[in-house]
């Protein structure tokens, strides 16, 4: 879905000097993981999933008082902390929601608590789509976290730079922290929907100003 096209800040963080090697590389994809934005994308991707599972098994009427997919869609869009970020997000669903439907016009018709005019989040649109083609939410969750770190290890690949061999041994020990995180976010009520994604932010904000840039955030 373009996701290549992204580094989430990692561009400016290396050319700045604060990630130069394949240990501090995995500590930043580590802290993020335990207190950044992807706990929470991740969290939304579940509620997608459950509430695209339980539309599905259902011929009732939704309660319009319980938050549905078009609630936590301008959720999410509401909390990126830079237009990049935000941009990423909703670039990269609309992707996913396109092709969704070029596979099976069927899946048109679980997008519908999200109007066509309204921006689709990546986030909204992988729950919806994993749940469409019957992945649990167990597999949906780990491979959401899993290909979120393959990215960033990609573009650690191409901007320290790192060996392939090397980019694989880090995905592979931080394999333990993703199954972890996964537990703990699945526990996670709405009121504890938040994060300390500050350096996030800020090096977002940061890529926007460089002279040089391989990628889009």
């Amino acid at each position: 879905m373009g996701a290549y096209n992204y580094s989430e800040g990692l561009e400016w963080l290396i050319e700045r000097g604060n990630i130069t090697n394949a240990d501090t590389l995995g500590a930043w994809i580590t802290q993020e993981l335990g207190q950044g934005s992807i706990a929470v994308d991740t969290a939304i991707m579940a509620r997608a999933h459950r509430l695209t599972g339980q539309l599905a098994k259902t011929d009732i009427a939704p309660n319009p008082t319980v938050k549905n997919l078009s609630y936590w869609n301008q959720w999410l869009t509401a909390t990126r902390e830079s237009r990049e970020l935000r941009e990423q997000s909703l670039q990269m669903g609309g992707s996913l929601r396109k092709l969704l439907v070029d596979l099976d016009p069927a899946v048109q018709a679980w997008f519908e608590p999200i109007p066509s005019t309204q921006p689709c989040n990546y986030a909204i649109a992988f729950g919806v789509g994993a749940a469409f083609w019957g992945i649990d939410l167990h597999q949906s969750g780990l491979g959401y976290l899993h290909s979120w770190a393959n990215n960033l290890i990609s573009a650690g690949i191409r901007l320290i730079p790192l060996g392939q061999t090397t980019g694989q041994k880090l995905l592979l020990h931080l394999t333990p922290t993703i199954l972890h995180q996964w537990q703990r976010i699945l526990l996670l009520g709405d009121d504890d929907l938040y994060s300390c994604s500050w350096g996030l932010a800020l090096a977002s904000m940061g890529h926007e100003s460089q002279y040089t840039r391989l990628f889009r955030s």
